[in-house]
């Protein structure tokens, strides 16, 4: 086995989420949420370049675009180990990247806390969902999660575009075409677009980053597709004034309106740690019923967060909830629960209630 591969096959046996390879620093793993070094030794640029040099060749991957913009992504998969997310990038002058371990199967929902309300986005069959948080807080595997129940009992074509592509799908009861942007797709704006073309019932599209993709996002959603994207916002109501910021202000309501027909459901995710120092989930769910719909089109959205929380019986519930839902099933402690909350002084009361 090569440096790189004993590194990556090292940090899978140590169950780590994310492996660095920066110059300046140790080789270090990222487990249950906390980087460690492994052993003492720095590593000096050119070691560092070999090390990223190694990581392409294992893709059969030129290093053509990391060179010309300074950052590059890209899955590269070892066979009887794993599959691997790398952003590679360049700081100070040498090559570095982080590396995402990715297990080769679909993860076990219910084995990762993914409540069922969540799961429910796979029942739908058109609109927009969005599974939104902070990046590195699970949001691609909650996506590959849904994908793969559709996958298991809806026949369909699923189409996933993805950045690169992360879990792999096989065809079950549906058929899956999955693209890589920079591999398979110009971009993001190109495939969505070409999608529509290609006789689709759900689109997974890995990120909505700006207002074309958006834009071209929530068309595909309003002519009767499922679509499933993410965004790095916490809670509904940021997402929905995410989304409606990146239209010029000429536009806003002709958004509004239209965002509140679409929408079907947004999830936030966090992962915060555990008592016995592993990372566990918690959400936020809000499913749209009319009142909520109203909110959005009448510029209300401020009320959507007591919408939520008098909701639980729509398979709703706020992050709050979520965290003392945590707190007094005894897997997180007091003070987690208090640094996570949306409100921490109502937390505290809830808390000692």
């Amino acid at each position: 086995m090569s440096e790189i591969t004993d590194l990556l096959a090292a940090g899978v046996q140590r169950q780590a989420s994310d492996t660095f390879i920066i110059a300046g620093l140790p080789v270090s793993y990222k487990i249950e949420g906390e980087i460690l070094p492994i052993g003492t030794e720095r590593i000096m640029p050119d070691r560092s370049n070999e090390l990223i040099s190694a990581l392409y060749a294992l893709a059969g991957r030129d290093m053509d675009r990391l060179y010309e913009t300074g950052d590059d992504d890209f899955s590269v998969s070892i066979k009887d180990l794993s599959r691997f997310r790398v952003c590679a990038y360049r700081q100070r002058g040498s090559l570095a990247a982080v590396i995402r371990t990715i297990a080769f199967g679909i993860p076990n929902y219910e084995q990762l806390g993914i409540p069922e309300e969540v799961m429910r986005i796979a029942d739908k069959t058109q609109g927009l969902a969005l599974i939104t948080g902070p990046a590195g807080s699970g949001k691609s595997t909650t996506q590959a999660c849904i994908v793969d129940r559709i996958n298991r009992t809806r026949n369909a074509h699923i189409i996933t575009i993805e950045d690169p592509i992360e879990y792999l799908h096989r065809n079950e009861y549906s058929v899956i075409t999955q693209r890589e942007v920079g591999s398979d797709t110009e971009s993001y704006v190109a495939a969505l677009r070409a999608s529509l073309r290609q006789a689709p019932n759900v689109i997974l599209l890995g990120e909505m980053r700006d207002l074309e993709t958006i834009k071209t996002a929530m068309t595909a959603a309003e002519t009767g597709h499922l679509v499933i994207s993410t965004l790095h916002t916490i809670g509904a109501v940021n997402s929905i004034d995410r989304i409606i910021d990146v239209f010029p202000p000429d536009q806003q309501q002709q958004i509004r309106i239209q965002l509140s027909m679409v929408l079907e459901s947004v999830v936030t995710q966090r992962l915060v740690p555990g008592m016995n120092g592993e990372q566990l989930p918690v959400f936020e769910i809000m499913h749209l019923n009319p009142a909520i719909r109203n909110m959005i089109r009448d510029e209300k959205i401020h009320q959507i967060d007591s919408m939520i929380a008098t909701g639980a019986q729509e398979g709703m519930r706020t992050m709050d909830a979520s965290l003392l839902a945590e707190y007094r099933a005894g897997r997180i402690t007091e003070q987690t629960a208090l640094c996570f909350a949306s409100n921490a002084e109502q937390m505290q009361r809830r808390l000692k209630g």
